[in-house]
């Protein structure tokens, strides 16, 4: 699979095997994200992998139970708005039970700490393709950054007090065996031109 590929055919994974990647497999993904672009070479994103089950069953009730307290504003983002609802009716699992979470974060006042880590993100699912592991980025931590109780939690797992959680990403084998590799359509991202001869714009 080239490159090209890789990124055409990357689709996100929301129902995984019980099957846990290798250490090596994981480490392959982490060092792509590791080698990504970064403002001024600062190289400052960190990468928090948690792989045992009882921790992320425990960071899933509090996560779940943090979204619970939360008001149901119209006004909030879909996926936010989403998670508030699922965690009442307390069923929500955010990672989907996959068996591998890679949090990111990066430092607080850093104007590039999203940016980077967004591109490590990148890089870790495009490399999760290629091995044919199912991945997704996962932002419920991001939306639950300023929230004591899970700031609390991650501490021990390596969090700093100067850290911002930045995003995140799960991993593991499908469920249905391999990752849906069809191309969506694109719908949006429009791409204007501004050339010599006028300007065009074009979605498709």
């Amino acid at each position: 699979m080239n490159t090209l590929e890789a990124i055409r055919t990357r689709r996100s994974t929301r129902a995984y095997s019980e099957k846990a990647p290798s250490r090596e497999q994981i480490e392959t993904v982490i060092n792509t994200g590791r080698y990504a672009p970064s403002g001024g070479n600062s190289q400052t994103t960190h990468f928090i992998v948690i792989t045992k089950k009882s921790v992320l069953t425990e960071l899933a009730d509090l996560v779940r139970a943090e979204f619970a307290k939360m008001e149901d504003d119209p006004d909030l983002y879909a996926s936010i708005r989403h998670s508030i609802q699922s965690s009442r009716n307390g069923d929500y699992v955010f990672h989907y039970h996959a068996p591998v979470f890679i949090v990111t974060a990066n430092q607080k006042g850093y104007g590039n700490a999203r940016a980077d880590s967004a591109c490590a993100l990148e890089n870790m699912m495009l490399a999760a393709n290629e091995l044919n592991l199912g991945s997704c980025w996962i932002n419920q931590l991001h939306w639950l950054d300023d929230h004591a109780v899970l700031r609390n939690f991650l501490k021990p797992y390596g969090l700093e007090e100067t850290e911002t959680i930045t995003g995140g990403l799960i991993l593991g084998y499908p469920a249905q065996g391999q990752p849906d590799r069809e191309p969506l359509k694109r719908t949006g991202n429009l791409v204007t031109w501004v050339e010599e001869g006028g300007r065009e714009d074009a979605g498709d």
